[in-house]
């Protein structure tokens, strides 16, 4: 009775039990856990050879070897297939067993068969695969970590809660020169600045006393004796809901920065008080337009300090009645980036307004985009112009009056001349003299006359030519215009035989006053008809070109008597001065052309031969 009772604790049990009876090895008992081991055609009476198939054949073999032998066998965390039902089918899976084999002996020690004990611990041997996955992931990581700690250009170290350094990256030992085995916890304070030691330690002792990081600043001592800038951060290792009991942190040297930002500040420093010693209001705005800067010199200014002034001030300080139009102007240039200016009236702190020119562009600074304005005083500057200005309307008024009293006394004059003359062809044609020199007398009474009638005609001309310069510039055909000017010269042209040339191929069309550009052309050609050498035949070019500056030009060149342009007595382009006295002429027709020509912008350019010709050179504009 005990018997079966034993048989049936050891049934359900759920560590796999079998027993093997004789040399044969034949199952003499197993329970519900063997047989799931053994497979479903395991039964109590037959081989283990026959009903354990399904078990590899090595374990076959240590089970023949264990009873020839009679020595107990224990094999841990042993892998074996096994089919388990799952969804209804049975399935292989893998299962570890914890096998123990043990003879059974007779009276005689004779080895009867075998005790076979089984049991399942294949959650503890995945738990404890899984648990050295882990630890081989583990390592891997911190071996990386490690390489990663110890190529940054850092000091990484790891402290205690009692503030002694578990682990401190070579780089330490690199930027402090000091051996390998040196004691970090007794050395890391005396590498430290005397002036910062004291705060370090006190700040660094309060962060782990509070398990919270610390961030500061201090100078630790280079192995070359030099005290570097170098920032500390930290943060604790939390493990919830002990306290910390490690920091890891990081040094990084922050000594060039530290100095640049010194640098700077230095620089701003004096930047401010350069801008204070100006007497110029200075200002800066954000952006948006307002502005959070203003110098000395416009709270003195103005009167007002930095809070009254405000965000806007500058434009509070406008005359009301130009207030509007420049905070127009000024929105618009936040909008479009574009540089403000312009000339307003600005109160005072006495009240007077005085002029100012308002300048502000947008330019880019350590903060990003910002606005940099001044306003600088204008008074004396705009009432000198106001005086220049009527100095100038004064002038310009005297200029109208002169130049309409020579128009109308050349005109005047005119009348009594020709009547001079009328009275002088009255008298040579009926009185008669009886001197020896009447025919030379008479000459120079006819020259005299002549050249009163020229003198009187080429001032009208100038004063015609100068209020041609107010004729507004149209687009020109050259070559119609320069054959109008040598169809009106045909009869000088055809007494003396004289041949033209004519090329503005290159630039057919001129933007130019009509009146000025026929002036100019007449008189040239004129000249060069006037003052053609004796020997030759005239030859008269005429050609308009581009520069490689692509200025448009005009040459006028003739082969005619030339000029001394080195002569100081007879300047070319003087009012009533002439390089050929001995023809007739007024000394008029050049200076016209210089008026005419730098009135417009240009400028006349000579170059002359005596006795082989004269090249004028027109530069119409000036050179873009």
């Amino acid at each position: 009775m005990a018997e079966q009772h034993l048989h049936s604790i050891l049934r359900h049990i759920p560590a796999g039990v079998a027993t093997l009876h004789g040399a044969e090895l034949r199952l003499s008992f197993l329970n519900e856990a063997m047989q799931a081991m053994l497979g479903p055609d395991a039964r109590e009476g037959c081989l283990l050879a026959d009903c354990g198939q399904q078990l590899p054949a090595d374990l076959h073999e240590v089970i023949g070897q264990v009873y020839q032998s009679g020595q107990p066998f224990v094999a841990k965390a042993y892998g074996l297939v096994v089919q388990r039902p799952e969804d209804g089918e049975a399935k292989n899976a893998l299962r570890y067993f914890d096998l123990a084999l043990e003879p059974v002996r007779e009276e005689n020690d004779t080895v009867s068969g075998l005790l076979v004990f089984a049991v399942d611990v294949t959650g503890q041997e995945e738990a404890r695969l899984e648990a050295h996955r882990l630890a081989l992931e583990t390592r891997r990581l911190d071996a990386r970590l490690r390489v990663l700690t110890e190529t940054v250009p850092q000091i990484t170290f790891s402290l205690d809660s009692q503030g002694h350094y578990e682990y401190v990256s070579p780089q330490w030992y690199y930027f402090t020169g000091q051996p390998a085995n040196a004691a970090v916890d007794a050395i890391w304070p005396l590498l430290i600045h005397p002036d910062d030691r004291l705060r370090i330690l006190y700040q660094a002792e309060q962060a782990r006393r509070t398990g919270t990081g610390w961030s500061y600043e201090y100078r630790l001592r280079r192995h070359d004796g030099q005290y570097r800038w170098m920032l500390s951060r930290a943060l604790p290792e939390l493990h919830a809901p002990t306290e910390p009991v490690f920091w890891h942190g990081a040094l990084t040297e922050v000594h060039d920065q530290r100095e640049l930002a010194d640098a700077l500040r230095r620089g701003e420093a004096e930047l401010r008080f350069l801008a204070d010693s100006i007497p110029e209001l200075i200002w800066t705005a954000t952006a948006e337009g307002f502005i959070d800067y203003y110098n000395r010199y416009t709270t003195d200014y103005s009167g007002l300090t930095i809070d009254d002034l405000g965000p806007t001030g500058w434009v509070s300080l406008l005359h009301p009645e130009e207030q509007a139009e420049a905070a127009r102007g000024w929105v618009q240039s936040i909008a479009s980036g574009k540089a403000f200016e312009g000339e307003y009236r600005m109160r005072r702190h006495d009240g007077l307004f005085r002029w100012h020119i308002i300048r502000a562009r947008q330019l880019v600074d350590g903060r990003g985009l910002r606005w940099f304005g001044t306003c600088t005083d204008v008074q004396d500057q705009h009432l000198l112009h106001q005086a220049l200005q009527t100095q100038y309307d004064e002038l310009a008024r005297a200029h109208h009056d002169l130049d309409t009293f020579v128009y109308a006394a050349s005109h005047d004059l005119r009348q009594p001349a020709l009547n001079l003359r009328g009275l002088f062809e009255e008298l040579r044609s009926t009185a008669t003299f009886h001197d020896p020199d009447e025919a030379a007398l008479l000459g120079m009474v006819d020259g005299a006359l002549g050249q009163l009638d020229a003198t009187l005609h080429d001032l009208a001309a100038t004063v015609r030519s100068q209020r041609a310069h107010q004729e507004p510039a149209e687009i020109l055909d050259l070559a119609l215009i320069l054959e109008e000017v040598l169809l009106g010269l045909r009869p000088q042209a055809q007494l003396r035989q004289a041949q033209f040339e004519i090329d503005v191929a290159e630039v057919p069309g001129l933007l130019y006053s009509r009146a000025n550009l026929r002036s100019v052309v007449h008189n040239l050609v004129s000249n060069a008809l006037k003052f053609a050498h004796p020997d030759r035949q005239p030859s008269i070019r005429l050609r308009s070109y581009l520069t490689p500056e692509g200025q448009p030009a005009l040459d006028v060149q003739d082969n005619g008597l030339g000029m001394d342009l080195s002569n100081p007595q007879a300047p070319i382009f003087q009012l009533f001065v002439r390089q050929h006295p001995d023809i007739e002429g007024t000394g008029v027709g050049l200076y016209l052309v210089q008026r005419i020509v730098t009135s417009q912008g240009g400028h006349v350019e000579v170059a002359s031969t005596v006795g082989e010709g004269t090249t004028f050179t027109i530069y119409w504009t000036q050179p873009a």
